[in-house]
């Protein structure tokens, strides 16, 4: 699974005393967007694939309304992210029962490995001044790409296919997740935090996934 997040600031500016209350409100959206997301994951755990890929759409789409609200009501934009981390944890429940039945190591293993990556990377991304939006195109076309080789994944198979993509997954991953806390330190409107927060979520979930299925694949 592999959703991503884009969105346009509008223009309700902030102070630079602001920042830090900015950086403190997404993150906390991110902290609480996790825990809907965990608890969605729990009572979906035995849902069917079917189900599954119903919540995924259901999602992406919950997705799309949040950046139309997000210029109206950020009440609304956060309601939004709540349900889209509600869905999201639906749509990957059968994926973690799966791994909490095989290889519950494996889940202890990837949330500690993308702590590390999220936090590592993110300091980084908050700290380099050079602008990283031209990086940010490159790596929306390799995700793509990626998203294209996963595709054929499932009706090919390739020798050591699966580790392939979960590696190049985290290179791209690691520059996105500079982008996002690059952009969430340039904010200049209030209004932006509900999907800085949707988008550094889904950074998390995102290698969460990759880490996951590196520490719980078949030797």
């Amino acid at each position: 699974m592999t959703i991503t997040s884009s969105s346009t600031a509008a223009t309700t500016p902030v102070s630079r005393e602001e920042t830090g209350r900015l950086f403190g409100q997404t993150m906390g959206l991110v902290a609480l967007t996790a825990g809907v997301f965990a608890l969605g994951a729990y009572l979906g755990r035995d849902i069917s694939g079917g189900w599954a890929l119903l919540f995924y759409v259901a999602a992406f789409g919950v997705l799309l309304g949040m950046n139309a609200a997000a210029q109206r009501s950020q009440q609304l934009a956060v309601g939004l992210l709540f349900g889209f981390g509600a869905l999201l944890g639906l749509a990957v429940a059968p994926t973690f029962a799966y791994y909490f039945d095989a290889d519950p190591q494996a889940v202890w293993q990837a949330a500690g490995a993308t702590a590390l990556f999220i936090a590592g990377f993110g300091a980084a991304g908050y700290a380099i001044r050079r602008d990283l939006a031209p990086l940010a195109r490159w790596l929306f076309w390799a995700l793509v790409a990626l998203i294209a080789f996963g595709i054929v994944l499932v009706f090919v198979q390739i020798p050591g296919g699966a580790l392939i993509y979960a590696i190049a997954g985290l290179v791209i991953f690691a520059g996105l997740t500079l982008f996002d806390f690059q952009r969430l330190r340039q904010a200049k409107d209030i209004r932006t935090a509900p999907l800085l927060a949707a988008s550094i979520f889904l950074d998390v979930l995102n290698v969460f996934l990759l880490f996951l299925s590196i520490f719980g694949r078949d030797e």
